[in-house]
């Protein structure tokens, strides 16, 4: 297949994915609370169960598909994630407890794995000076699916309830599992790739690497501070909002300014890395984000939080299509299934620990402290990637 078809096929895919899953996640505490009838001293601890298990149980997973994409096709590990990830979603619809939430919730984890099978078959198609482009695209387009789904899923819960989202994305993502069963293709394997060697049978084998595994533990931690929030977010943002109604829609609306800005500019961040260098745009993308997000937690009113929102995902759009092209630019193609099942799980580990981390500081500490908290972070993580891959390799040659 031609790379650009390919990259439309998943383009679609991906925005299918996405949107099912931001149409439903953020709003999480309040269809806890309003159909499922959790009290609201206990929401946010519920809430940060209920995201964690899924990471959680997905990081175990995610390796495993991974290596057995290596083995048995990235596009039949694609299909075997899609369907059951639909059949968890109008599962979702239909429970009436928060335990049976948890459940489900856990059941989804142990299907999941499209999002790195959707980069492992990109890597492997797309030419490699159009590479970061096309992960830029891709980055946008899962960022893009953040925007779509929150609008939608306010206007279908203000609409028809909270459960009807639920169903919608059930669909979504079946129509993710025709494309792979009838569209989209198993990529071709360069012609000069060599078997597995003993030593890269070892599941273990890519953490010995040490680029892949700093990539990996700046990846985790990225991820914790985007998952910190997320329990939260909406909560927060009915708490500057006051007394309105279609709570809901607002805060879906605000919730995907940061997707508004993400999806326009992840492509720039892909093609600018492209030209300069993965390492810089990916500092100067951490950097700027993690500034924007400790100054979000200073307005006590809706609208400038909503701009530094916007802030946040411009800049924010930039970390992750930046670490993807590295990682995929020092990875055999006969690996690539394993290492980006190894990035998913890496990444379901920061959002295991962001969500709990979250809801428990939200609770003790208040809402405030987690921009700062997240920011700092970011702002560090920055630091040291342009010590170790910048600085030092200027200082070397």
């Amino acid at each position: 297949m031609n790379w650009k078809a390919v990259l439309a096929l998943l383009t679609c895919n991906v925005l299918f994915m996405s949107a099912s899953y931001t149409m439903l996640i953020p709003f999480l505490p309040l269809y806890l609370t309003n159909e499922l009838g959790v009290a609201d001293a206990d929401v946010n601890l519920w809430a940060g169960i209920a995201f964690s298990v899924t990471f959680l149980v997905s990081a175990v997973m995610a390796p495993i598909w991974g290596r057995i994409a290596d083995r048995r096709g990235k596009r039949l590990m694609a299909m075997r994630a899609s369907l059951p990830i639909s059949i968890s979603y109008l599962l979702g619809g239909i429970v009436t407890s928060p335990e049976q939430l948890v459940v489900v919730r856990i059941f989804q984890g142990f299907a999941a794995g499209l999002w790195p099978m959707d980069l492992a078959i990109m890597t492997l198609y797309a030419p490699r000076e159009r590479l970061g482009f096309s992960l830029g695209v891709m980055q946008g387009t899962l960022t893009a699916g953040s925007v779509i789904g929150p609008l939608l899923g306010g206007v279908l819960a203000e609409a028809f309830g909270m459960r009807m989202s639920f169903y919608i994305g059930g669909a979504a993502l079946f129509i993710n599992f025709l494309a792979f069963t009838f569209l989209i293709k198993e990529p071709p394997m360069p012609a000069d790739a060599a078997p597995l060697t003993a030593e890269e049978q070892n599941p273990w084998h890519l953490w010995h690497i040490p680029m892949l595994r700093t990539m990996m533990l700046v990846s985790t931690l990225a991820q914790m501070v985007t998952f910190m929030l997320t329990p939260v977010l909406t909560t927060y943002i009915k708490y500057l909002a006051g007394d309105i109604e279609n709570i809901v829609l607002t805060a879906g609306i605000v919730f995907s300014l940061g997707g508004i800005a993400g999806a326009f500019a992840a492509p720039f961040w892909g093609s600018l890395g492209a030209r300069r260098s993965y390492f810089a745009a990916m500092c100067t993308a951490m950097s700027c984000a993690g500034t924007m997000l400790a100054l979000q937690g200073i307005p006590d009113t809706l609208i400038p939080f909503a701009v530094m929102q916007f802030a946040v995902g411009l800049f924010g759009a930039g970390i992750h299509p930046s670490l993807n092209a590295v990682i995929a630019q020092h990875t055999p193609a006969r690996l690539k299934g394993s290492v980006f099942g190894m990035l998913f799980a890496a990444q379901q580990v920061g959002g295991f620990i962001g969500p709990l981390l979250g809801g428990i500081a939200a609770t003790y500490l208040g809402m405030h402290v987690l921009f700062p908290m997240g920011g700092m972070l970011l702002m560090t993580l920055a630091l040291f990637v342009w010590w170790r891959y910048i600085y030092k390799r200027d200082a070397e040659m």
